[in-house]
Formats: structure tokens, C-alpha cells, sequence
């Protein structure tokens, strides 16, 4: 499994940790920045995260800033992602059993290092489920692109 992360200024000290996480999983990962704690644009990073989980280079993304709201919006503007903001273990789960989520998003500010790291181990834990969400999933691609 391969991994991407990406963070804005208000995520960098959770993604210093969840990297941390994935090093003891000896999980491969890349990390696009940003390195600094200087305001940055959150898209400026959740884009090159959500482009790459789309063309097939990593399996999966975590995107972290300061609530994960920012990330997630961005994220899901790019074809065939499913980014969703998560703030407990459950959530985790069901985002990739139901939703097979392909991208985590997480807020700094919304969550501490442990609890993220639960919630990163839970949601690496779980497996898509298929069947009846396969076929939501389905419909909510025919949607991507649709004005109406």
C-alpha cells in the first residue's frame, strides 16, 4: 500500500505524527508539503494528493489542515475521489466500508495526535464492503461533472 499526504500551515504538526504512525505500519508514503508555518493554500496542496490517488499512483491520500473541511472540498472537486472529513473511529470505518473513501481528511484543530492516530489505524483497517454501496457509489460518479 502506498499512501500520499498532504497538509496546509494548520495541519503540519498532525501530519508530522500521522507520518509517524505510518512509519511504525511500515506503510510507504510521499508527503507533498507543505514543510513551513507560514499560511499557505490549502488547495495548492489537496490537489496534487487527489490527482495522484485518481491516476492510480497511490492507493491512498491523507490530507490534513486545520478542521479538514478545506481539504475535503478540494479534494472531491477531482474525478473519481472520495475524501471525507473524519473525526472519530466509527466514521472512519464506515467512510471506506460504505463510502470506500479514498482520501482521509483531518483537522489539527479538531483532533489530537492520539485520537488521529486511531482514527488513521481505523480507517486503514477497514475494507470496502461492495454489494448495495457499490451501487451508490455508482451513482454518485454518474454525478461528477453534472450541472444539474
Amino acid at each position: 500500500m502506498r499512501i500520499i499526504l498532504g497538509s496546509d500551515h494548520g495541519g503540519l504538526r498532525l501530519k508530522k505524527e500521522v507520518k509517524e504512525l505510518l512509519t511504525e505500519l511500515d506503510i510507504a508514503y510521499e508527503d507533498v508539503g507543505c514543510d513551513c508555518e507560514e499560511s499557505v493554500d490549502y488547495p495548492d496542496y489537496a490537489y496534487p494528493v487527489a490527482k495522484k490517488v485518481a491516476e492510480g499512483e497511490f492507493d491512498l491520500g491523507i490530507l490534513i489542515c486545520g478542521t479538514g473541511i478545506g481539504m475535503s472540498i478540494a479534494a472531491n472537486k477531482v474525478k473519481g475521489i472520495r475524501c471525507a472529513v473524519v473525526t472519530d473511529e466509527f466514521s472512519a470505518r464506515m467512510a471506506r466500508e460504505h463510502n470506500n473513501a479514498n482520501i482521509l481528511a483531518l483537522g489539527e484543530r479538531v483532533v489530537g495526535p492520539d485520537l488521529a492516530k486511531s482514527i488513521v489505524r481505523a480507517w486503514l483497517g477497514a475494507e470496502f464492503q461492495g454489494n448495495r454501496h457499490a451501487r451508490r457509489l455508482e451513482k454518485i460518479s454518474q454525478l461528477e461533472g453534472s450541472l444539474s
